[in-house]
């Protein structure tokens, strides 16, 4: 069993989730990546040349900070912080289109910039990860520390948990003419060890192709940190952000402080 080095997310998921990642791990076999706009398979086989994931030297891995690098920067996943998960820099599929997807309903804005470049129009800078699990085949999670202003941050959060709370119906989001809708939003209850919490399950669907999506959005201090889950060997599978990807997150933003 080898480790594959990339999972492509189909072109519809792609623009339903922009900020969804590219590294995605599991056993790989022979298998070709999917056509566009369809669920990939995730035993698709590794490129060539690419080898298993060790700490540091993974081509697609995600590199110790340099010297001199900025808080934001220390607080991101690295290859080697979770045992049994790839973390990789690459964390946005590049042909997804680029800036914040646009609600059709103006109480599910927050929800859909969530799915964007950054959690929202206020996050001063924003580094991204992308993790996939040699645990649970076919599990990938985005990863991203934002900073903020602290209040900007805790306006974040406050945010959020009124759209989960107006938006259960659902809503439909655009970005670049590209468009899907977000069906069944969903409060999740999940603990962590942040100043607050916000969790939330939702369906992505478009071009007949769907997606169920476990998001955790986090504020620590000015920080936030935004987890997102799918499993893309299956869109009809349940996704769990796992607890020890978000407390090694956590641990780190508050270890960068």
């Amino acid at each position: 069993m080898r480790l594959k080095a990339r999972v492509t997310v189909g072109a519809a998921t792609a623009a339903l989730l922009p900020a969804l990642l590219l590294g995605a791990v599991g056993c790989s076999s022979n298998k070709e990546a999917p056509a566009a706009g369809k669920t990939p398979d995730p035993k698709g086989s590794a490129p060539s040349g690419s080898a298993a994931a060790t700490p540091g030297t993974t081509p697609s891995g995600a590199a110790a900070p340099k010297a001199g690098a900025s808080k934001l920067e220390r607080s991101a996943l690295e290859q080697g912080d979770l045992p049994g998960y790839q973390v990789s820099a690459q964390g946005k599929n590049p042909n997804a289109p680029d800036g914040q997807p646009q609600a059709d309903r103006k109480a599910c804005q927050p929800l859909a910039d969530i799915m964007g470049d950054k959690p929202d129009p206020a996050a001063r800078e924003t580094v991204n990860r992308g993790i996939g699990s040699q645990k649970q085949v076919g599990l990938a999670v985005s990863a991203s520390v934002s900073s903020y202003a602290e209040g900007d941050a805790k306006a974040l959060i406050a945010r959020l948990k009124s759209a989960v709370g107006a938006c259960g119906t659902g809503f439909t989001a655009t970005v670049d003419k590209q468009s899907g809708s977000y069906r069944d939003v969903r409060a999740a209850e999940y603990k962590t060890a942040g100043d607050e919490t916000v969790s939330w399950t939702t369906t992505a669907a478009a071009q007949s192709v769907s997606a169920q999506v476990h998001v955790v959005v986090v504020r620590q201090g000015a920080t936030v940190v935004r987890l997102m889950a799918l499993n893309v060997a299956g869109g009809q599978q349940k996704a769990l952000v796992p607890q020890e990807v978000a407390d090694k997150q956590l641990e780190k933003v508050r270890g960068a402080g």
